[in-house]
This record gives structure tokens, C-alpha cells and sequence, in this order.
């Protein structure tokens, strides 16, 4: 069934195989990573490709908000307010190079993320990879996809089944999760710690049943979420919700969310 976000689902795909050229060619040529004030790195790369993502969603939907990684957020252009409020609570969230340290070195674990939510529901995201020849991507009521293919979720409903992937374990025992950690990689059949977009692709696709990422902000969890949605999966934050703004989520398939919740939800 076809979203009713089709339209600018078809849009940031767009957008996003436009942008690849660019973030490809510097990724080739090699960057030099520069330190922001909050200590986390940054490229000539992240903030052009983010430039550009901004410029083509303020001319095609000027009214609409931009929450981006490199330069915060933008408010739309309203006209007249009384017919528009709902276009003055949707906003599109952008993380220009996700895994900037693996792009900065050469690794091709990185993407570009795009989301756009709603009255506060992300209802569609995409996650281009242009290194790995990956592209995924969903909109709410319309499935998900990877390279125009439809993925589920897998049905593996046995922790001791699962594998389980984490992002930076720094995160993990700085957030003091890592007795949790230990549990999980005792009861779990496998663990990988990917990190990244591909932790989170992984259970996309039903090749691995559960990811767990700490330490992060909105543009990092914005896509994921309504990904896994329409994959079949779930979307936990750490404080049993499932808000992308308290920097921590669990995504798994719905068979081992509850599993995983007893374990990590505080």
C-alpha cells in the first residue's frame, strides 16, 4: 500500500542519490576530520552535503523545519498561520555523514540519514550507503525497503537465538549499562559490535534480531525508527518509550522486544 508520504519519500531519495556524488568523491580523495566544541569530529564533507540537503528541502517545501547535526535547526517559511499549522510541525532531520570517524578513515560504514516527522511521529527516513551499494528506506504505511526489495524483520523468537549488535561500548559503560551488556552477551547466541547504520540495517533486514545504541541524538534514531516500523520491528528509547530526543534505543524484532526491555530499560 502506497504512503501517504509517497510524495516526499520520493523526494529524499532524490536527494539523497543526488548528495552521494559528493560525499563519494571527498570519501576517495580522503578529509581531514576537525573537532567540534561538544569533542565530536566533523568534515568539509559533512557540512557541504548537509548545505545541500537544506537548500533542496527549503525550496521544496519551504514551510516545513530542518533539524540538522552541523547546523541546527531551521524554522519554515509559514505564510499564513491559521492554514498551515500543520505544516509548521513538520520537520525534516538530517545527519549529512553518519560514522564520520569511518569515513574519515577510509572504512565504508557510513550513510547519509533523512527523515521527516510529522506532530512529532517520523513517518518516513532514508539511509543511503553509498560506499556499501546500500540503500534503505520506508514511509509510514508503505513497508520498507532495501534497494527497491521489501525487508521484514526476522521471526527468531529465542534470545538464546539471537544475534545482537551494540554500538561504541565507551557509550555503553559511560551510560552504566555494561552489567547489562554482560547479561545480554551471556544469554545471546552471537554479538557484533558494528556500530553505525549497519547495526541497525542488520535487524532491517532479519539478519540479526536486536541493536543497541547509547549516547546519540535524534539525527542518529530519526530514520531508524520508522524503518524498523515498517519492517515489523519495534523502536524502544532506554526510559520505555519510544522517543528518538533521550539518546538511547533498543531496535529489535517484536518477538524479543520484551526480552531485551527487561534487560536494558531502567
Amino acid at each position: 500500500m502506497a504512503s501517504i508520504y509517497a510524495d516526499e519519500l520520493s523526494f529524499a531519495l532524490s536527494i539523497s542519490g543526488e548528495v552521494a556524488a559528493k560525499s563519494l568523491d571527498y570519501f576517495a580523495k580522503g578529509v581531514d576530520v576537525i573537532a567540534k566544541d561538544d569533542g565530536s569530529p566533523v568534515t568539509k564533507a559533512d557540512k557541504e552535503v548537509e548545505q545541500l540537503i537544506r537548500e533542496a528541502i527549503a525550496k521544496r517545501f519551504p514551510e516545513d523545519n530542518i533539524l540538522g547535526e552541523e547546523a541546527g535547526v531551521t524554522t519554515g517559511v509559514v505564510s499564513t498561520a491559521g492554514e498551515n499549522q500543520v505544516k509548521r510541525q513538520r520537520k525534516w532531520i538530517i545527519d549529512p555523514i553518519d560514522g564520520t570517524y569511518n569515513y574519515a578513515r577510509g572504512i565504508p560504514i557510513w550513510s547519509t540519514l533523512i527523515a521527516l516527522e510529522v506532530q512529532s511521529q517520523v513517518v518516513l527516513g532514508v539511509v543511503a550507503a553509498p560506499a556499501m551499494g546500500e540503500l534503505f528506506y520506508a514511509a509510514l504505511g508503505g513497508g520498507a525497503f532495501k534497494n527497491d526489495k521489501q525487508i521484514r524483520v526476522s521471526e527468531t523468537d529465542k534470545l538464546e537465538h539471537a544475534l545482537f549488535n551494540f554500538g561504541g561500548p565507551n557509550r555503553i559503560e559511560a551510560a552504566g549499562l555494561w552489567p547489562n551488556l554482560q547479561d545480554v552477551v551471556r544469554r545471546t547466541e552471537r554479538q557484533r559490535g558494528f556500530g553505525d547504520f549497519l547495526g541497525f540495517s542488520l535487524v532491517f533486514e532479519g539478519k540479526a534480531e536486536a541493536m543497541l545504541e547509547v549516547g546519540v541524538k535524534p539525527w542518529d534514531l530519526a530514520p531508524m525508527k520508522i524503518i524498523v516500523e515498517e519492517a515489523g520491528g519495534c523502536f524502544s528509547d532506554l526510559s520505555g518509550g519510544d522517543s528518538i530526543y533521550t539518546g538511547s534505543c533498543l531496535v529489535t524484532n517484536r518477538h524479543l522486544m520484551p526480552e531485551f526491555k527487561r534487560i536494558f530499560v531502567k
